[in-house]
């Protein structure tokens, strides 16, 4: 399921990377997750790449989280918990956030917070118009 409440003026490519937040959940989400899902390291590298504000929002200790993104080599701007997203994120100011994980508890913290909300077996292919990697 995705949530699209943004018109076109506000796609990813309208939009300057840095008011662009991406998270990912970790298991069942990522390569690294337990079990590992499609979201790949290099995926996450690109977004960061094109300076978006990257990071992980995950039921995984903060320490757990921080060690998966060190041992990807990938630097990420901020790790948190689900359900303290909003809490975590406030920060960077961004006009446009989303998360992507692989429950219906993702999908609830994720809304919460404001964010897009992405289901990781239901994601754009990779340079579709709009989205973020």
């Amino acid at each position: 399921m995705t949530t699209d409440s943004l018109g076109p003026a506000d796609r990813a490519d309208d939009i300057p990377a840095a008011l662009v937040l991406v998270s990912f959940d970790i298991d069942g989400t990522m390569e690294a997750g337990e079990p590992p899902g499609p979201v790949t390291f290099a995926m996450v590298a690109e977004a960061k790449s094109r300076g978006y504000i990257v990071g992980s929002a995950s039921d995984r200790t903060l320490s757990e989280q921080r060690a998966i993104w060190a041992e990807a080599g990938i630097e990420v701007d901020f790790v948190c918990h689900k359900h303290r997203l909003a809490e975590h994120t406030a920060r960077f100011g961004c006009r446009r956030m989303l998360h992507i994980g692989d429950t219906s508890t993702d999908e609830y913290y994720a809304r919460l917070a404001g964010f897009e909300f992405y289901l990781v077996t239901d994601l754009p292919a990779p340079a579709s118009p709009g989205w973020v990697y």
